[in-house]
Parts: structure tokens; sequence; C-alpha cells
């Protein structure tokens, strides 16, 4: 497989050749923003909501992002051409850029641009057809007013630090709580339950990120599956006593969860609503999006 090929400041550079300054503020403190996407048969899924969000924290901390929208558009679709890939996953980088060692980040004036276009598997296929162990940990997720979630940052300490707790238990996944003790989030994935026959999932003002995949399942659950899906406070008795658990991110996309804490969740195999969000997102995913491909199609 050739090396792959980095969206760097404006240039595609080999990654062997894709260099950060040492002074640049995303590496100092982890000063800047960044989305993952998904790319289905050549297209890339749902960029405009990712963009969207992208421009929204970019506003949040007065970075300047030094291409428009449209420019960003066609540099993802290009790395995504450049690197012969049809399915994808895409990390879309803005860092503050090279400053001086001081917090100070009118000091950096200009932003670096690096877009990242590569293969993903979280998890292997066994775990989506028999679902995740899960666990609640002692990492608890940053207060909204303290740091707000809707920012996609590069600081993602949080969260490594809960997949460090993750790791020391063996299990590939854990729930995070807030300062009140309600379920938000795991580390990189959004958690639904399903309760009844209704979803329920954290609220926004829980303290998680509103993901995009988050937003699509509950699109298709409202108004293809005919579910109620409803945004509510979740403690860890309701997880336990759960009929059907599962989580969703872009990585992660639709991935069940039959245990947490030891407790069985519902009968602990994959339940049926979930099975049906699952098909319902794949058929979907992998049917829109924005063609990355004008003429052709990728070898690989």
């Amino acid at each position: 497989m050739s090396e792959l090929k980095i969206f760097f400041n404006g240039a595609m550079v080999p990654a062997s050749e894709a260099r950060v300054s040492v002074f640049d503020h995303g590496f100092l403190y982890g000063d800047g923003i960044f989305e993952g996407i998904r790319a289905y048969s050549g297209r890339v899924f749902k960029l405009d909501e990712h963009l969207d969000r992208l421009f929204d924290s970019a506003k949040s901390i007065l970075l300047d992002i030094p291409y428009t929208r449209e420019e960003l558009v066609e540099a993802v679709c290009r790395t995504v051409r450049e690197n012969e890939l049809m399915d994808a996953y895409i990390r879309l980088v803005i860092s503050r850029g090279p400053g001086d060692l001081g917090l100070d980040p009118t000091r950096c004036s200009n932003p670096s641009v690096i877009i990242i276009a590569d293969r993903i598997a979280l998890y292997p296929q066994e775990a989506y057809q028999h679902g995740l162990e899960l666990a609640a940990v002692s990492t608890r997720r940053p207060a909204a007013d303290v740091l707000n979630p809707a920012i996609k940052s590069l600081n993602y300490l949080n969260n490594i630090l809960a997949k460090i707790e993750a790791n020391l238990r063996g299990l590939p996944e854990v729930v995070l709580l807030n300062h009140r003790g309600y379920v938000t989030e795991g580390t990189a994935d959004n958690i639904f339950i399903v309760r009844e026959g209704e979803l329920v999932t954290p609220p926004t003002n829980a303290g998680i990120l509103n993901g995009i995949t988050r937003q699509v399942v509950m699109e298709l659950a409202r108004e293809q599956l005919g579910l109620t899906c409803l945004e509510e406070n979740i403690t860890l008795h309701d997880l336990y006593t759960a009929d059907e658990c599962f989580l969703t991110g872009t990585a992660t996309e639709v991935i069940p969860a039959v245990v947490c804490d030891g407790r069985i969740i519902g009968n602990g195999n994959v339940g049926p609503v979930t099975l049906r969000i699952l098909k319902a997102f794949r058929e979907y995913s992998r049917s829109s999006g924005v063609a990355a491909y004008k003429t052709g199609v990728a070898t690989a």
C-alpha cells in the first residue's frame, strides 16, 4: 500500500513529510478543534453537519479558519481521492498554529489545517454481533459551565483518562457520569437505552457532545422507524434495568452493549430495536453524502 497523503495547509504531502511546529499551540496546549468524518462508497457522510459544528467550535474559541466552507469541502474530498479510498475515516484538524511558549492565542497568526483520510475499525465485527461489556468509571465528564462539550476541541485528556480506566479493566468502552451522577457518554460514543420500546438518550445539557451519528439515529428512529426518542437524564440504575443499550459515534457507527458493571442488560443479547436502528443507519449512511469522486471511481 502506498504512503498516505495528508492535506497540510493547502498542499498534499506524504504522511512521513507532514510536520507540525513544536511551537504550534495545538501541540503545546490542545488549542484547536477537529471533526471525525466518514466516507462510504465514495461519498462523504453528513459533511455539511460536520462543517457546521467545526465552524461553531471555531467561533466559540475565536479561531479564524483560513478556508471557506466550499474550500474545506473540496479539501476533504480531495484527500479522499488522493488516497484512492471509497470507505474512509477522515480527521479534519485545525489548530491555533505556531506561536510562542505563552498561552496567548493572539500570538498565533497562522492556524494549521490538516486533513487525514484512512481506514478505521474501533471494534471487531463480533462486537456488533454479540455486544460490548461496559463499566462506569471514576473519571467524570466536566460540567458544561467548565468546558462546553459542544466545542469539539483537541483537548481530549478527560476522554483519555477514562480510556486508561477502560484499558486497566480490560474493557473496550466505559461510561462516564457527570458531576450530578447522571450518565453522559462513553470515551468516544453517545449512549442510548431502550425502555419499553422507546429510545432514551442523555440531553445535551447533561454534558455530552451532540454527536452527528446521535442526531442521525434520533431522526431515523422517529421518522423512518416510528419510534419515540426521548432526551432525558439517565442514571446507572436506568442503564442496568434497560431492555437494550447501544452506543453511537462516527467511528463506531451503532454498536450494542449487553453488560454494564456486571449487570446483564435485558436478556444479554443484542435486542430487536438495536438491530433495526443498526440496519437503518447502515442503509442510510451508505446511500447519501457528498460525492468525493466527480468522475470515475477509486481503485482501493
